[in-house]
C-alpha cells in the first residue's frame, strides 16, 4: 500500500470521525431542548403522582374510564335499567402504565392574567397541544409573521395555532400591528374522531421547518414517539368521554306531520339550522341540546323525535339534561306524546332523576380531569 492510499484512508477516518462527533452533539442538543420544551409542574389530565409529594414519585400514566354506549344515543331498557344502559356509572379506577409515562409539555408564561394572555392560553394549550417553540432571529412584526402563518393552519384535521410574545411581555394571538420577540405553535394531539398520528407529525415538522426558514426562525422539533405517546393517551381519554345521552318522544296517535311540528317545535324555542338541524340556543350563541325526527328531509310525518344532549360540550352550570328533560315534558303536552327509551318502554320521573346523577358523576369526572365539560378545552377536544 502506497503512502498516497495510507494518507488518504487516514484523512477518511478523520472525516468519518468528525460527522459521528457532530452529530452526537446535535442529538444531545436536540434532547435537551426537547426536554426543557416538556419540563413543567403542570398536573397533565392524563398522569398522576399519588398524594405524595411529586419529588419522590415517578409521573405514571392515568387512563379514565366510563362506561358509556355512545353508539346509542335513546335510552335502552327499563326503569333503573334504562337509565344505567343510557348513560353508565363512572369507574374510579385508574390504570397506571409506566411505559407510557411521559413528561407534560411546558406552557407560555404570562406575566398577568390579561385577556389576550387567557386567549393565549387557550389558543396554545399545553394539555391538549404539542408546543413548538419557534426562536426568532429579531423582533418580527404580526403583519409580517401572520401570512406565513396562515400557510400551516391545518395537519389533518388538527388545527395548529400560534401565540407570541410581545415586547410587552405578555404571551398573546398574533395580530397586525403587534411585534414580537418569540413565537409558540401548538398542534392539536386528538380530536373525537382520531389522535395526531405519525404521518402527520411528520408533514408538520417538514411544514414547518419550511416556514420558520421563511420567517427567519428556529424550531424545536419535540421528539415524535413522545409526542405519539402524548396523542394516543390524550385520544383514549376523549374515546372513553364521548357522551351523547337521547330521550326520545313516541306520538300517542298517528304520526306528525313535519309541517305542523315546525310551529310546535318553533313555539317551544327551538331555532332551526342552515344543514336542518333543531337546536336549543344557550342564549350565548352555542345550543344546550339538538333535536332529530328521525327521518328523512324527503319524509312528510315522523311517529318519533330525539331530543340528544352532547354531554361534554355543555357545562355542568347550565343542566342541559334538566333543561332537555323539561323541554321533553313540555312537548308532551303540546304534542300528545310520552317519553320512552329505545325500546318504546316509558321513562319515569324516577329513572330520569337517576341518569341526572349519573350525568353529575360523569361532570366531576371531567373536572378531576382538568378539562371540565363546556370549556374551551372540551369544546377543542369533543368538535
Amino acid at each position: 500500500m502506497t503512502d498516497l492510499q495510507m494518507s488518504l484512508i487516514g484523512i477518511a477516518g478523520v472525516f468519518v470521525a468528525g460527522v459521528f462527533t457532530y452529530n452526537k452533539i446535535q442529538e444531545y442538543k436536540a434532547k435537551k431542548s426537547v426536554e426543557r420544551a416538556f419540563s413543567t409542574d403542570h398536573d397533565d389530565v392524563l398522569m398522576r403522582t399519588g398524594d405524595a409529594p411529586a419529588a419522590h414519585h415517578e409521573p405514571t400514566r392515568q387512563e379514565p374510564s366510563f362506561s358509556l354506549d355512545s353508539a346509542a344515543p335513546g335510552l335502552a331498557g327499563g326503569e333503573a335499567s334504562a337509565a344505567a344502559a343510557a348513560l353508565g356509572a363512572v369507574v374510579g379506577e385508574f390504570e397506571s402504565d409506566p411505559a407510557d409515562a411521559t413528561a407534560p409539555a411546558a406552557a407560555p408564561r404570562v406575566n398577568a392574567v390579561t385577556p389576550a394572555a387567557e386567549q393565549a392560553t387557550a389558543l396554545v394549550d399545553p394539555l391538549i397541544d404539542c408546543l413548538l417553540p419557534l426562536a426568532l432571529e429579531g423582533p418580527a412584526r404580526g403583519d409580517k409573521l401572520l401570512p406565513v402563518l396562515q400557510t400551516l393552519r391545518m395537519v389533518g384535521n388538527k388545527p395548529v395555532h400560534y401565540i407570541g410574545l410581545a415586547v410587552s411581555g405578555d404571551w398573546e394571538p398574533i395580530v397586525h400591528g403587534g411585534v414580537y420577540t418569540k413565537l409558540q405553535g401548538g398542534v392539536q394531539l386528538a380530536s373525537r374522531s382520531t389522535a395526531l398520528n405519525e404521518l402527520e407529525y411528520s408533514e408538520l415538522v417538514t411544514r414547518l421547518r419550511a416556514m420558520a426558514d421563511e420567517i427567519g426562525a428556529e424550531p424545536e422539533i419535540p421528539d415524535m414517539i413522545e409526542v405519539m405517546a402524548e396523542a394516543r393517551n390524550l385520544h383514549r381519554f376523549v374515546a372513553g368521554h364521548d357522551a351523547q345521552l337521547g330521550v326520545n318522544l313516541q306520538t300517542n296517535g298517528a304520526p306528525w306531520a313535519i309541517s305542523t311540528l315546525l310551529g310546535a317545535l318553533e313555539k317551544q324555542g327551538f331555532d332551526v339550522r342552515p344543514d336542518g338541524r333543531y337546536v336549543m340556543p344557550d342564549g350565548e350563541g352555542g345550543h344546550l341540546f339538538s333535536l332529530s325526527t328521525n327521518v328523512t328531509l324527503a319524509e312528510e310525518t315522523t311517529p318519533r323525535l330525539t331530543l340528544l344532549l352532547d354531554v361534554p360540550c355543555v357545562a355542568p352550570a347550565r343542566d342541559g339534561f334538566g333543561a332537555m328533560v323539561a323541554c321533553a315534558k313540555s312537548l308532551v303536552g303540546r304534542l300528545d306524546a310520552t317519553i320512552v327509551d329505545d325500546y318504546n318502554q316509558p321513562l319515569s320521573d324516577a329513572a330520569l332523576a337517576e341518569i341526572a346523577g349519573q350525568v353529575q358523576d360523569f361532570y366531576a369526572e371531567m373536572n378531576d380531569a382538568d378539562i371540565p365539560a363546556g370549556s374551551t378545552r372540551a369544546l377543542r377536544l369533543f368538535s
